[in-house]
């Protein structure tokens, strides 16, 4: 994503870029004299240095503690956020960067978030990865819970210098360590944008860029890490074999057969036909947002056999295109939040659109919902009135019905100490349904501010949503807050924090700088005047010709009108543009979620079927294991999941047409014989 640039002329472009060629070339000259290192500015402090200052910092750490932070973690940018794979209430936050239009400062701190407490804490560890952003970090169930950490970037405080991290870092849930992974052979080389997905005992690490002083170099190279024997391997495919153009800041998702990617952005150089003075071709950087899939089929067993394959373009995509997302992963769904929409970008500047939007791409139908926020639905329930005759008459049932309970138990041989903790246990679940019901006050259903380059991830089918970054004219304004959605209910937005600090923008200023403004004021009065000369210079038209200019041009539209009826050319599409052709889809014959079903229920009515499945399909692939009861009904349960996830958006939005109706639940005729309820005339619509 490119920054706003001021306008500039060319021909200043090139005065400025020669001066400041010509200062680099003076101080590289002064400084081989002194036989020192070259520093390209005086001001700001050298990488290397930096770099050590922290690694000294680092040493100090004589052990791995764990502390409780008062406070959220300070603000920042380009920080990732991911669930853990050991425990359901963790979320992991790591490094990022702020900037406030003068200083760049970078983050190494590793934040935890519990979700059932509230609770922030921070980890601090001798052996760690330096500070950095625009890393990624992937989760896997290898060693009982551990995270994966490659790459990055790292600048000078005033962004003159840029340094690319190639290390690899495993970290274990845990016991909390940092591991620094050595690996023998060929390595990924640095870069930052770049993306990972575990699968099964692999990890996929595909594109990203590099970003020197002259140019920005992305990716698309295919390296794929063994957990097992710790060894990288880089899969180069047949020259004829099909795959994603390089690209940053994409979706990566695990697939059963293995990763699916979506989306992205990259630049390329275009050449004007149009050229300048001097006879030489101006050449400039157009920014192409992507919006092709693609399947990356996976074999742990033979690497020759990975390969990609283009998939269609997905159905109801976000329009317009935008980039700065990236989803997290769910259930077979990408969550997808927010962008942004270049309308206009050029060497001399942007014109941006932000979005609050919320989707969900079902990766396996490879089409996009949009998730929108709805008031829960009203429950009917009886409440209880306390008080008078009928209260009291109410309270003394509940009594007697505690005692029975306690004499049942102590018949059944239970202590008073077990009787003690149920109640305990009950009381506890008390609690909890009030605190949920607390909770459910503080929803909003205003979705959080339009931005891009938010940290997503999603625990226990809740999507949490950490900062993001929002441009406002030439400055760069770092949300400092987190939110959280229930994806199942998507009855709110609940604000976990909010802080409103704003970090102070400081205008960098030089003497160059203030050189360029004079520079502009003269440019600006010399365009004026030239602009008078040519007003001068310029024919009069007579009232007549106007006229007659005015007719002709009616002319031209009726005519271009009536060539709008016709039907048009064929268009010339891009390789990217082409998709793979989009077969009928069969009939799915595998049960189908109900509206206003909820996922127990749809297991319980279906778990026969879906047992029935997996008997059919290991007949199929001939597969002999013989499995248990329970074996066979935790695999049922998964993929009934899977398709009461897959189908959500497209029940509820049946609830909603039936809830507009009038109609607020539906009962299958077959379950209401079996139950033993009354007849009738029964008639399906």
């Amino acid at each position: 994503m490119a920054k706003k640039d001021k306008k500039k002329t060319a021909d200043k472009k090139a005065r400025v870029a020669e001066k400041t060629a010509k200062k680099s070339a003076q101080k590289e000259k002064k400084n081989s004299k002194k036989g020192g290192s070259t520093i390209i500015d005086a001001d700001d402090q050298d990488i290397d240095a930096v770099l050590e200052e922290y690694a000294r910092k680092q040493a100090q750490f004589l052990k791995v503690t764990e502390a409780v932070l008062n406070e959220p973690p300070v603000v920042r940018a380009g920080a990732t956020l991911t669930p853990s794979p050991a425990n359901a209430n963790e979320l992991f936050l790591f490094a990022g960067e702020t900037f406030n239009g003068s200083l760049a400062t970078f983050f190494n701190d590793l934040n935890i978030y519990n979700t059932a407490t509230g609770v922030w804490r921070v980890i601090t560890s001798p052996n760690s990865p330096l500070p950095r952003s625009g890393h990624w970090v992937c989760a896997t169930h290898h060693g009982g819970g551990s995270l994966w950490l490659f790459g990055g970037e790292f600048s000078s405080p005033k962004q003159n210098t840029f340094y690319h991290y190639n290390d690899f870092w495993s970290f274990d849930c845990k016991t909390r360590e940092w591991t620094r992974v050595e690996v023998k052979g060929k390595a990924p080389p640095a870069r930052s944008g770049h993306r990972m997905v575990g699968w099964k005992n692999l990890i996929v690490l595909w594109g990203g860029f590099q970003d020197t002083s002259a140019s920005t170099k992305y990716l698309g190279d295919l390296w794929v890490f063994n957990v097992i024997n710790y060894t990288w391997t880089q899969l180069v495919l047949p020259a004829h074999a099909q795959r994603p153009d390089p690209r940053s800041s994409f979706s990566l998702l695990p697939h059963e057969q293995g990763a699916v990617l979506f989306g992205g952005y990259s630049k390329t150089k275009v050449s004007n036909a149009q050229k300048k003075g001097g006879g030489k071709m101006a050449v400039s950087e157009v920014g192409n947002v992507h919006e092709d899939s693609w399947l990356l089929k996976l074999d742990q067993e033979d690497l020759s056999k990975i390969r990609w394959e283009r998939r269609k373009k997905p159905g109801n995509a976000p329009n317009p295109k935008r980039v700065g997302v990236t989803m997290a992963s769910h259930k077979g769904r990408g969550i997808m939040f927010g962008g942004v929409h270049d309308k206009v970008e050029t060497d001399e500047g942007l014109e941006s659109i932000f979005f609050d939007e919320l989707y969900a791409w079902t990766v396996e139908r490879n089409r996009f919902f949009p998730l929108v926020l709805r008031k829960p639905r009203q429950q009917k329930r009886v409440v209880e009135q306390r008080g008078g005759r009928r209260g009291r008459g109410k309270e003394a049932e509940d009594e007697l019905l505690r005692n029975l309970a306690r004499l049942e138990a102590e018949h059944a041989g239970k202590t008073a100490e077990e009787l003690q903790e149920e109640e305990e246990r009950k009381k506890a679940e008390e609690e909890k349904e009030i605190l949920a019901a607390l909770q459910q006050s503080e929803l909003t259903l205003q979705l959080p501010s339009p931005r891009m380059h938010t940290a997503l991830a999603v625990q226990d089918d809740v999507l949490y949503i950490y900062g993001g970054t929002f441009e406002k004219e030439d400055r760069e304004i770092i949300y400092d807050e987190m939110f959280a959605i229930d994806l199942g209910k998507l009855d709110g937005v609940r604000t976990i924090f909010s802080r409103k600090t704003e970090t102070e923008w400081i205008e960098s200023e030089s003497e160059d700088e203030d050189e360029d403004e004079d520079e502009e004021e003269d440019e600006g009065e010399e365009e004026e005047e030239e602009e008078e000369v040519k007003e001068k210079a310029r024919p009069k038209i007579s009232e007549e010709e106007l006229e007659a200019k005015r007719a002709e041009k009616a002319k031209t539209k009726a005519a271009s009108a009536a060539e709008e009826e016709v039907p048009a050319e064929p268009v010339v599409t891009t390789a990217e543009d082409q998709e793979e052709p989009e077969h009928p889809a069969a009939e799915d014959p595998t049960p189908h979620p109900r509206p206003f079903e909820s996922l127990r229920e749809f297991y319980a009515r279906t778990s026969n079927e879906w047992q029935q499945v997996l008997i059919a399909q290991a007949e199929v692939e001939g597969k002999n294991t013989m499995k248990t009861v329970k074996e066979l009904k935790k695999e049922a349960f998964d993929i009934a999941e899977q398709k009461w996830w897959d189908c959500r958006e497209e029940i509820r939005a049946l609830e909603d047409e039936q809830e507009e109706a009038g109609i607020g639940e539906v009962v299958s005729l077959e379950d209401k014989a079996a139950g033993g309820s009354g007849g009738g005339v029964g008639r399906r619509r």
